[in-house]
């Protein structure tokens, strides 16, 4: 019985909600660990289409237990309007979600701070969203943060008001106007609580009940490997650890109690927000991938910068994780493409990497190094078995595997849940045994 963690390989918007929505089945319970609601989760199938950001992809799944863990911010408001959408579907959650009552509270005054810092930066931004994480994360390491319990505390507006005074004194620095009394926000964090309470719970006890009685779990992060604060292309990152890392210290659930991680990777690369990005196509080729990749977020719109599959980076974050299968998305994008590139390398200075920079200033200097491969030129689009894929697709696809040292086990073909070749045999297999089968009935198969 395998605890599995799903894992962005890139900067972000790979595809996790498509591959974690269709793994769904297989588990008995989904675990968001990170993040907050400045990323989105797109999930589609038949006629239907969900963009989640807070909530794990597992919610659309009648029945199925879903859990935000402890290493989450989680802004009540957004959550409320989450929950609002999903009723209005027809999706139940009561008695289905469960929120750590440990998880940090991100207030409107987080959010205050991090548009006043974006704005006075100019051309340094770090490209956040705005909504507020950075700073929400920033008050949990300062140990000046509100856990989501602790809405209804009686020290609530002592404890808003050490948060406040440290927020104010940078924001009216950077121009932006007094926070005033902490009451009024005091008063919005109870209603928020009284809401909260039905879903708050202690989840590490709660998880590690399933676990003893023999019940599966996958773990779902926000974001992508190279965004991770630590490991990351600091300081263009998120504020937490989307990294597999993460899964145990967001969750409270040992290492030792997961028994593998799958990498998700598109097919090329893309990036939101600043930061380096070594093979970012400025040109007619960029827009090519974004116009037909659709690609622009799921939660702000904003278009994303395209590049071909950066192998280094890849390589990097399939070590970081200890990804021994992967789920390639979005290959039926570059069906038209008559040759496709792949960076296989960088050059720094006559000198060529194989390995993936610590150093930002040497990764905002290298160059990527291509190797061109033959396009296949066919639509690939809805395709559900490999031997059926072009003989160029499956020789891409080879190609990616030896590169970055892991095995594609799922391979998208399209955006909806039904669009997935799962492979016959490899490690996925081996994780999920015969509960395959769930997954692959979901899919049609």
């Amino acid at each position: 019985m395998t605890n599995l963690i799903v894992v962005g390989m890139q900067w972000g918007d790979e595809g996790k909600g498509k591959i974690v929505d269709l793994l769904c089945p297989a588990f008995d319970a989904v675990v968001r660990y990170q993040g907050g609601h400045n990323a989105g989760h797109t999930v589609k199938f038949g006629d239907r289409h969900f963009a989640l950001r807070l909530i794990p992809s597992g919610i659309l799944h009648a029945g199925q237990p879903c859990v935000m863990g402890n290493g989450m911010v989680v802004a009540p408001d957004a959550l409320f309007e989450e929950l609002d959408q999903l009723q209005a579907a027809g999706v139940e959650t009561a008695g289905r979600l469960f929120v750590s009552n440990r998880a940090q509270a991100l207030l409107p005054i987080h959010a205050d701070l991090d548009q006043a810092r974006e704005k006075a930066a100019g051309g340094g931004k770090v490209g956040t969203t705005g909504r507020g994480i950075g700073p929400a994360y920033e008050m949990k390491t300062a140990r000046y943060g509100l856990r989501l319990s602790e809405l209804a505390s009686p020290r609530l507006e002592e404890r808003l008001r050490a948060q406040m005074v440290r927020i104010e004194a940078e924001l009216t620095a950077l121009g932006g106007e007094p926070l005033g009394a902490p009451s009024r926000l005091a008063d919005q964090c109870r209603a928020w609580h009284e809401r909260l309470a039905p879903y708050l719970a202690d989840t590490e006890h709660l998880l590690h009940g399933w676990i003893d009685a023999g019940k599966t779990l996958l773990f779902e992060g926000a974001q992508g490997s190279l965004l991770d604060v630590d490991h990351g292309t600091y300081p263009f990152v998120t504020s937490s650890s989307p990294t597999a890392g993460g899964a145990s210290t967001g969750t409270g659930v040992a290492p030792s109690a997961i028994g593998g991680v799958l990498g998700i990777v598109k097919a090329y690369t893309t990036r939101v927000g600043g930061g380096p990005f070594p093979g970012e196509l400025a040109g007619e080729a960029g827009e090519f991938l974004r116009r037909r990749g659709n690609e622009f977020g799921t939660v702000t719109g904003r278009p994303r910068r395209c590049g071909w599959f950066d192998a280094v980076a890849v390589r990097y974050a399939v070590r970081l994780n200890g990804t021994r299968a992967l789920a390639l998305t979005k290959l039926d994008v570059l069906d038209t493409l008559a040759e496709i590139p792949v960076c296989v390398a960088y050059r720094h200075r006559g000198e060529v990497l194989s390995n993936f920079p610590s150093c930002l200033d040497t990764l905002e200097a290298v160059e990527p190094v291509y190797e061109v491969l033959e396009g296949w030129r066919e639509d690939t689009s809805g395709i559900l078995d490999f031997a059926r894929l072009p003989k160029a697709a499956r020789a891409y696809i080879a190609f990616l595997e030896e590169q970055v040292g892991s095995r594609v086990a799922l391979l998208s073909t399209g955006p909806r849940r039904e669009e997935t070749i799962v492979a016959p045999e490899g490690p996925l297999v081996d994780w999920l045994g015969s509960r395959l089968e769930t997954v692959l009935a979901q899919r049609g198969a």
